[in-house]
């Protein structure tokens, strides 16, 4: 079974793959691709407004906060 979820945002969808860790419910999560999870406040802002570091601070929270989580599970997270 596959399942594909195209969430609006960077942060919904790390939500969604921590929601889905947690719930034991799968056996492998793939993220495709990490370059396209782009953060709320950049989609949000206009388009000359300095973004500077938000993906990679991002990235940064959701890995500490899923480490965690993972590592109760019997998932295997990949990250492209």
């Amino acid at each position: 079974e596959l399942l594909i979820a195209q969430p609006d945002n960077g942060e919904q969808a790390l939500e969604i793959a921590e929601t889905l860790v947690r719930s034991g419910a799968l056996d492998v999560l793939v993220v495709d691709s990490v370059a396209a999870l782009v953060p709320r406040a950049e989609l949000e802002g206009d388009m000359g407004d300095p973004q500077m570091g938000l993906q990679a601070r991002l990235m940064s929270q959701a890995l500490r906060k899923l480490t965690g989580t993972i590592s109760r599970s019997n998932t295997i997270v990949i990250f492209i």
